[in-house]
């Protein structure tokens, strides 16, 4: 079923969340583990994230450097696969991106989830890998998200990348895009990002889920925003509590977001990482149950590989 009929469909406020493929070489029980104290809480749908390859180079005993291109997580279709098979009745999101790409490669991707019966696709352009300075798209890929929108919108028409194919068959993909409330690290402001967001929509794109974010008023000056720029699809919040000492100053450096003060003095205030993880739970169900309030379509959570924490949120929440 489609993302944008489930929300449509619904009377309350829905509960959904994102894994992690596990690293390479670890077995896909590592998924089951995250999922299964979910289930409790009747996700409505699990979204996948998808991990570009990256180049790495490893010194042999000689001095000379090798290069190697490698995917460290993996398997983001055929855990797709798997928990559709496993869990039958929550829908499976996965993510698919511009990064590593070309527009034949994604066609083949996208004609994989068509055949194992996936409708939704959240679309992202990719960050940079580490040995690039700026994202550089494939030969013949995408450079932009809503240009992967408009493929798949194509698609979903019966148009391919081979204009010359007769007799080719409609797909159904419901696409979401990501919504940055503190702002895309690359737009100048908040206003451009804006505009960007609105070409994805007008691509195409039937819902967006927020990057994390710890202060709901961003959240919600978010929303106004979008309503204001003729934004009128679903807005998701997504959230991942913070769950060590290390992620105060870590998650604003990787993602590019503001820790509140408040947040922030009260891990400050632990001395051990189990005492952070239990501020991040309470924390989250403070935020959650403001949002709630607010009658947001999906409380979408981040679980980062574990579901413990998120688990305590939806228990108190849900």
């Amino acid at each position: 079923m489609r993302v944008i009929d489930i929300i449509k469909q619904a009377n309350k406020t829905l509960f959904s969340f994102e894994l992690l493929p596990p690293l390479r070489g670890n077995s896909i029980s590592s998924i089951y583990k995250v999922i299964d104290p979910l289930m409790e809480y009747n996700p409505s749908f699990i979204n996948v994230t998808y991990h570009q390859e990256e180049v790495v180079y490893r010194k042999h005993p000689s001095g000379l450097l090798e290069k190697k291109t490698i995917r460290k997580r993996p398997g983001t279709v055929a855990i797709s696969a798997a928990i559709k098979n496993k869990y039958s009745d929550v829908e499976v999101v996965p993510h698919l991106i511009c990064g590593g790409f070309s527009k034949e490669e994604t066609e083949y991707a996208l004609i994989d989830f068509h055949y194992l019966g996936i409708d939704n696709i959240l679309v992202l352009r990719g960050d940079a890998p580490k040995n690039q300075r700026t994202f550089q798209p494939e030969q013949n890929g995408h450079s932009y998200a809503n240009e992967l929108v408009t493929q798949i919108t194509e698609m979903n028409r019966g148009k391919f990348v081979d204009d010359e194919m007769q007799h080719t068959f409609k797909t159904n993909f419901c696409v979401g895009v990501a919504g940055y409330p503190e702002k895309h690290i690359e737009s100048p402001n908040l206003a451009t990002d804006l505009r960007y967001l609105k070409q994805k929509i007008d691509a195409g794109a039937e819902f967006i889920i927020t990057q994390m974010f710890f202060d709901n008023k961003k959240y919600f000056r978010f929303v106004d925003a979008c309503r204001k720029e003729g934004i009128t699809v679903p807005i998701i919040p997504g959230m991942k509590p913070i769950s060590t000492m290390r992620e105060l100053n870590a998650l604003p450096q990787i993602f590019y977001i503001d820790i509140p003060e408040e947040l922030s003095k009260e891990v400050q205030k632990c001395s051990t990482n189990d005492e952070v993880f239990n501020v991040g739970i309470e924390w989250g169900i403070r935020q959650s149950k403001e949002l709630l309030d607010h009658g947001v379509p999906v409380l979408h959570y981040f679980t980062v590989g574990i579901s413990e924490n998120i688990r305590q949120i939806a228990k108190a929440v849900f």
